[in-house]
């Protein structure tokens, strides 16, 4: 993208899927941005509105059941968005947000509901909640540790041939274990999808994650931020 073009970040369904803070993650997507002279401007999508396909990235958050159900049919009367986030834009999807993408989601009665289909994963509850800080060690290169918090109970498979964002380290993520294996995973990780259950935002907790993103819709080699808060934050942690 050109340098002085204006990164579009769609936050979709904060109306909705906005329980546990993760619209920061926008916010932080934007500040680090301009904090490094690019321009940036944050789309607040609610389910009113007709979703823009020409953001850069899209946001998906955190919600309960129901919330999550709406999100997931909204969705699909919006396929031109779903094609955006599958082949234009990153996506970043936390929680519920991470569910509605995959290929199913059945919740306590054992009733299954369709996904958006844009991950091949599937979820359903497990035998109990899982609440608690989360510490994975991410596979994108650079990255690091992820932290975070998770409050869920869902049980999320990978099908053969879709990768996991990290490998737990204390916590329960995804709640399934890399095949033959007994390393827990946490989230998911395509080419233009990054789905996980963390929250805090994820974003304001593991700055590296935010300029991968960042990274990958700018195409630019991003100047270092030096933050000593952050770096605080991140050392109560891990």
């Amino acid at each position: 993208m050109s340098p002085d073009s204006t990164v579009a970040i769609g936050l979709l369904l904060p109306d909705v899927l906005g329980t546990y803070s993760d619209t920061g993650n926008a916010t932080i997507l934007a500040q680090r941005l301009r904090w490094r002279g690019i321009p940036a401007e944050i789309l607040t999508i609610t389910a009113r509105d007709i979703p823009p396909t020409s953001c850069s990235v899209y946001l998906l958050g955190g919600g309960e059941d129901t919330a999550q159900l709406f999100a997931a049919d909204w969705l699909r009367r919006h396929p031109e968005l779903g094609l955006a986030m599958e082949t234009s834009a990153v996506t970043l999807a936390v929680c519920a947000g991470l569910q509605i993408l995959g290929q199913s989601m059945t919740d306590t009665r054992g009733k299954h509901y369709p996904g958006l289909e844009l991950l091949d994963i599937t979820t359903a509850p497990g035998r109990q909640r899982s609440v608690g800080e989360v510490i994975s060690t991410c596979a994108i290169p650079g990255v690091g540790s992820l932290t975070g918090f998770e409050n869920h109970r869902g049980i999320t498979t990978l099908n053969p041939g879709t990768a996991a964002l990290g490998r737990v380290i204390s916590g329960t993520g995804n709640g399934t274990s890399e095949p033959g294996t007994r390393h827990r995973t946490e989230g998911v990780l395509t080419e233009r999808i990054i789905g996980t259950y963390l929250h805090g935002p994820v974003l304001a907790r593991n700055p590296a994650l935010a300029d991968h993103i960042l990274h990958k819709i700018t195409g630019q080699t991003l100047a270092p931020l030096e933050l000593p808060d952050q770096a605080a934050l991140r050392a109560t942690y891990l």
